[in-house]
C-alpha cells in the first residue's frame, strides 16, 4: 500500500494547480494534482503532452474512467468511492494507482482490506498559485 503524507513515512508531494502557468511554480519531477473538470482539461492535456506525472481527483465512476483514459498516474477518490474505484481499476487493468483521500490514520486498515493501491493525507497536497 502506498502512503502519501503520513507522518512516519517520507513521500513525494502532490502540487494542486489551478492553471498551466502554476505548473512552472512546482519543483521538477512533481506530481501535478487537479480536480476532474472540463475546465481543467487544458492542464490535464498539458501534463500528458509534457510527460508530467498527473493526479486527478474524481467524484464519480465516470470521472474515474475518464482519468484513466487521460493517462493519470494517480486517481484520488474519497472513502465512499474507494471500493467501487478499486474494483473498476482491477477489472479494467488501469495503469493509474487508486489513492483514497483520508484524514485519520484509523482509516488505513479498512482501506488496506479493500485492496486499494494507497492512501493520501490532505497535507500531501500543496496548493500552488500562479
Amino acid at each position: 500500500m502506498l502512503l502519501f503524507g503520513h507522518r512516519f513515512i517520507p513521500s513525494i508531494s502532490f502540487y494542486h494547480v489551478l492553471d498551466i502557468d502554476s505548473i512552472t511554480n512546482t519543483p521538477s519531477s512533481s506530481v501535478i494534482h487537479v480536480e476532474f473538470s472540463q475546465n481543467n482539461l487544458d492542464i490535464i492535456n498539458h501534463a500528458k503532452v509534457n510527460q508530467i506525472a498527473l493526479s486527478i481527483c474524481c467524484q464519480t465512476i465516470t470521472e474515474i474512467i475518464y482519468a484513466s483514459s487521460l493517462d493519470a498516474s494517480f486517481i484520488v477518490v474519497k472513502s465512499d468511492l474507494a471500493e467501487k474505484a478499486n474494483k473498476i481499476a482491477n477489472d479494467y487493468l488501469f495503469d493509474a494507482k487508486i489513492l483514497v483521500l483520508i484524514e485519520e490514520e484509523s482509516e488505513i486498515e479498512s482501506l488496506a482490506l479493500l485492496g486499494v493501491d494507497g492512501i493520501i493525507f490532505s497535507n500531501a497536497i500543496i496548493k500552488i498559485n500562479s
